[in-house]
């Protein structure tokens, strides 16, 4: 390594370290990364939550975020692994959250309807829900949002409620209890795609049973919204159904932990408007997601991204990229400003340390001048005239940038100089000398 390079990197290694350590520093102070895999509770494997969470399972692994799903029995199970951190994001059913809920979750929005289905056979004198106290009626097992749902809207209505109408069978089997005979009525919280709500829409003897007050059950609470089944929506060259039917409905909303990372809520939320923005049979085209039909406050960077969208380097880089630009420019700021006066102060220090490099040598120059205007004999000037040429010699040997090269010639013109004036020290002893013989 030549000494060019060796001054060089005197001045910028060391500014070099002190960059190196800024930057991780400023690393080890930022926000930690987002985690590459989350736990997303859902539902029955057959059910419309299980289906959409294994859409945003595609959805986060297009982003390198693993998605494992777990297959529960619904709503309420969803929020206790919400609250005891075995699961990060879920599914809820709106108007199940107690205020512990709301306390340590968040939404990030009302994501689509889950009409509350009622359906009921021939023959059994029911007008509207409060009818279906003493029969038959199944509302689903325990820890199922239908039956949370319905326990709520039975108590809403007030009076007795026979224990044979808050039967157990959910799903196909109630419906299949109902298609039998063995039930009288049987409630469903579900989607319209569910197969076994599509096949009692269709069924001869059993009915839907319409809920003309679903207005007033809407302002009841904010998770819950009225809904009309329209006429021939279904099938419209069989008419079914045959009139406009109004629904309660639940609104699905997702639910996460309160900590969980702001940068995998911003993918749900990117994920959602592609899985839920389509028209569907209860909400036109961009309805949903809805951030106002929720029941669970709405989370920080789910507000902000409903009011900005996607942050601005989301736009232009990928996932990963852009959220580490988002944590790390806190400290990229602060950062650069310190850099800004070590890199301008470089320059200058380098600038010193080459000159220095040439003009140390004046010191001892100005001696042997010293030394050779006071030297009274020729032995004590030849001895100046050696050091004046050693001192010539290692000169010469100095290597600086070609820069600085007219420098290093101005000081051989000066040891040439001082050569000169001992040298001429000779010729005016020796004229004085013939001076004094004649």
């Amino acid at each position: 390594m030549d000494k060019k390079m060796k001054d060089a990197l005197k001045v910028y290694a060391p500014l070099a370290l002190v960059l190196i350590a800024s930057i991780w520093l400023a690393l080890s102070l930022i926000d930690p990364a987002p985690p590459k895999k989350v736990t997303f509770a859902s539902g029955g494997s057959g059910g419309a939550y299980y289906s959409l969470a294994q859409q945003y399972k595609a959805a986060l692994a297009e982003n390198d975020v693993e998605v494992d799903v777990l297959e529960t029995r619904g709503s309420i199970e969803n929020l206790d692994l919400l609250m005891t951190g075995k699961a990060d994001i879920a599914f809820i059913q709106g108007g199940l959250a107690g205020p512990e809920n709301r306390e340590a979750l968040r939404s990030l929005a009302g994501m689509f309807h889950e009409p509350f289905w009622v359906f009921v056979r021939e023959g059994v004198p029911a007008d509207d829900f409060g009818d279906l106290r003493t029969v038959r009626l199944a509302i689903g097992g325990e820890g199922s949002g239908t039956r949370a749902l319905a326990v709520d809207l039975q108590e809403t209505w007030g009076g007795d409620w026979t224990p044979t109408s808050r039967s157990t069978p959910s799903g196909l089997a109630a419906a299949s209890a109902l298609k039998a005979g063995d039930l009288d009525a049987a409630a469903f919280s579900a989607s319209i795609d569910a197969p076994y709500i599509a096949d009692l829409l269709e069924t001869p003897g059993i009915r839907l049973l319409p809920f003309d007050r679903a207005p007033a059950l809407a302002r009841r609470t904010s998770a819950l919204d009225e809904v009309t089944l329209y006429r021939g929506i279904l099938d419209l060259e069989r008419d079914v159904p045959s009139a406009d039917i109004p629904l309660i409905a639940s609104v699905a909303q997702l639910a996460v932990n309160k900590d969980l990372h702001p940068a995998i809520q911003s993918l749900l939320l990117e994920a959602s408007e592609d899985i839920h923005s389509g028209n569907s049979a209860f909400a036109p085209a961009g309805a949903f997601p809805d951030k106002s039909l929720i029941d669970m406050p709405l989370s920080g960077e789910a507000e902000r991204y409903w009011k900005n969208g996607p942050s601005f380097l989301r736009n232009y880089f990928s996932f990963h990229l852009a959220n580490f630009l988002e944590r790390a420019w806190v400290f990229l700021i602060p950062l650069i400003t310190l850099m800004i006066p070590l890199v301008r102060v470089a320059p200058p220090i380098y600038r010193w340390q080459v000159r220095r490099k040439i003009y140390i040598w004046y010191k001892d120059l100005r001696e042997l001048e010293a030394r050779g205007r006071a030297a009274t004999t020729n032995d004590e000037r030849d001895q100046v005239l050696g050091e004046v040429s050693e001192l010539q010699k290692e000169v010469g040997e100095l290597d600086v940038p070609l820069s600085y090269t007219e420098e290093v010639y101005h000081l051989r013109s000066h040891i040439a100089f001082v050569r000169n004036l001992v040298q001429g020290l000779y010729a005016r002893d020796a004229g004085a000398a013939e001076h004094q013989t004649a």
